[in-house]
């Protein structure tokens, strides 16, 4: 069973197990993870799932397409070269042990 890290601002981690599968906002929002809302269910309409890849993951997870990287760009103030919405990263076997920083103070 892959692993999420969500890391929050202040250092804290909070290890989830995920399903293959599964993505980063449904097994955060399931397991209560702060700072994950995913208002719209993963339907790429909001950005409340915003989250920050973590080297070395983010090779793997690869970066934004072109409609989720147009609402990360309108949706939220701190967009970066990490910047991925959660219910657009599907966990695998492969990313097991993923880390990423949920980012819910840069929604406009």
């Amino acid at each position: 069973m892959p692993k999420v890290v969500y890391l929050a601002n202040d250092g804290d981690e909070r290890v989830v197990d995920a399903t293959s599968g599964e993505n980063v906002m449904s097994a955060a929002v399931r397991s209560g993870v702060p700072g994950i809302v995913g208002e719209c269910g993963g339907q790429l309409s909001c950005a409340t799932c915003h989250v920050w890849v973590q080297d070395p993951f983010r090779e793997q997870v690869g970066g934004p397409g072109d409609m989720e990287a147009d609402l990360l760009d309108l949706g939220v103030s701190d967009y970066t070269e990490a910047s991925r919405l959660g219910c657009q990263i599907t966990i695998t076997d492969e990313i097991d042990g993923l880390v990423v920083e949920p980012r819910p103070e840069a929604w406009h």
